[in-house]
Formats: C-alpha cells, structure tokens, sequence
C-alpha cells in the first residue's frame, strides 16, 4: 500500500477542487495513483463541483444565530446574488449558521458538523447544493462569542430574511445589571458597528503594526510643514488621536447620540441598567469583504449561457 503524503493530497485539490478528506480517501483507494484518484472522485459526483471551484464566490449571504449567551456568525459565498435569493440556499445557509454554535469558530469543525438531522456534513450538504443549483459556492468563514456573565446582542443588515443579510455584527457585554436594558444597548452598539466599522475595542487592543504604519505616514505628512521635531512630534500625536476616534470602538462618536462617545453612551446604559457595562468583544461580517471580484462583461456571460457554451 502507497504512502499517501500531504503533499499527494494538496495536489489532488489543486487539480480536482474536491476536500481534503475526499482526496484522501480517493488517493487510499487506489493506491496513490493520481490519476486514478482524479477519476474516482469524478465517479463519485465530487469533481463536479470542482469545475466550478475556480470561479470568484464573492455574493451570497452572512447567517446569525444567537441565544440568550451565546452568538455565531457564518459567510457563505455564492457567485450571484441570485443564488443568494433562492429559498434552498437561504435554508441551507440558516441551518449552517444555527450549528455554528457548536463550531465556536471554528470553520473546519464547522464543515464537519451533522447538516439538521440528516447523514451528511455541512461540507458535503454545501457540494450538493453546488451541484443542484450550478455556482460555485463556499463556506468562507465563522465567528463565536459568549458571554458568561452578561449577554450578547446582534444585528443584520440589509435583510433578506430573519437572521440572514449582508451585513451581520453580534457583541458580546459583560454586566450584573438588568439583562433586557443591557441587551438592548448590545444591539445599538451592533447598530453601530455596522455602520463605523471599528477595528477595535480600545486602544490597547489595536492593532500596533496599524498604528506604527499610521504613524509612519502622519510624521512625513508632518515633516512637510517644515516645523522642528519637538513641534512635529506634537502635530503627529494630535492626528493619532483622531485616528483613534475613527477606528476604536469606545473612542467613536455613538451613532445613536453623536455628541457622546461610545464609552460615555456605554456608562449611561450601566447606570439605567442597574450595573456597570462592559464589551468584551465584537465582530462584524460584511459579505465579500477583501475578496476580488471578476470585473468580467455580464452580457457576455448571460449570451455565452443562452447558447451553451
């Protein structure tokens, strides 16, 4: 029996598109010929969507599932936007995002988890659907959050139907107060991170690689004025705390109450609510986000589909 390395299924993934466990048990059954293995997996109906694997998935739909503790987001990606509106793919996509619970961010425990009640995985159900309906498809990403000791709120945006859209964001607050009051200010604070994007809670928690490069590039924006060093130093952190208040959560203007901060809207809730609020975390998924698109001739496409080609 051959030896059946890493680097024999990476192969057979670049050629086929097929997972890493079908590969893999392709490449077993038949002794690690390759070829073979490429036509075993084209028997099974798992090279069928391969041919597709190569097409930019970049439409499709943010899943979100949340209970009283707990909050789970999934991307999943469609060519076209019109897959995006079909029922069958609006449930699958809702199913995946309700086990995402139990993936807690984990996108590879995620394909492997039970898709409902049925036999299959979320991977293999997500191949079906690639077949069934003709685009490529993929799982792209998740995340999970939880709190313990206080509640995690949600928001969608651009909705589609309940718990799917293109824009989905869950916090998660710590507080002994009033769990309803703070939840409620949970989903403004998910309200507006959806529409201010911050990169992080507090300045500590940002990036520093981001901050040296903004730093970087307000010094010779600076350095431009021709003031001295002691005066340009002055200038450079006055701009970097404006950036602070563009890109840091609690540092951010409330879309809510814009002559507050969010950490001054955040200490309002706690007195309503009965107890200090505290966010321990965030997340925001925005569909397509960082993947380049194919800027091709959609007529061309639409007559090249007409005449089967």
């Amino acid at each position: 029996m051959a030896t059946i390395t890493a680097a024999m299924v990476k192969e057979l993934r670049e050629k086929t598109g097929a997972g890493m466990m079908d590969c893999k048990a392709a490449l077993n059954e038949n002794d690690g010929d390759m070829e073979a293995a490429i036509d075993w997996l084209r028997a099974k109906g798992l090279a069928k969507a391969a041919k597709k694997a190569g097409r930019v998935a970049a439409e499709g739909l943010i899943g979100l599932h949340e209970t009283d503790t707990e909050a789970a987001l999934v991307e999943i990606n469609s060519e076209t936007d019109f897959v995006a509106r079909n029922p069958s793919f609006q449930e699958m996509v809702n199913t995946i995002s309700n086990s995402a619970i139990k993936a807690k961010g984990d996108i590879e425990k995620l394909g492997g988890e039970t898709y409902a009640d049925g036999g299959n995985s979320v991977a293999e159900t997500l191949k079906e659907m690639v077949g069934s309906i003709g685009e490529n498809m993929t799982l792209r990403r998740t995340a999970h959050l939880a709190a313990d000791n206080g509640v995690v709120a949600s928001y969608m945006h651009n909705q589609a139907a309940p718990g799917l859209g293109k824009i989905g964001v869950i916090v998660a607050l710590e507080s002994t107060g009033d769990a309803d009051a703070v939840k409620g200010f949970g989903k403004q604070v998910a309200m507006h991170i959806a529409a201010t994007n911050p990169q992080a809670i507090d300045t500590d928690s940002l990036d520093q690689d981001l901050v040296e490069r903004e730093r970087a590039v307000l010094t010779e924006q600076a350095k431009e004025s021709g003031k001295p060093d002691n005066v340009i130093e002055k200038m450079v952190e006055g701009r970097l705390r404006k950036f602070y208040e563009e890109v840091v959560l609690l540092k951010q203007p409330f879309v809510h109450d814009p002559d507050n901060t969010v950490a001054k809207a955040m200490e309002a809730a706690g007195n309503n609510a009965g107890g200090p609020i505290k966010i321990i975390g965030f997340y925001r998924f925005a569909l397509g986000e960082g993947i380049e698109k194919d800027e091709g001739d959609f007529a061309a496409e639409v007559a090249a589909a007409a005449s089967g080609a």
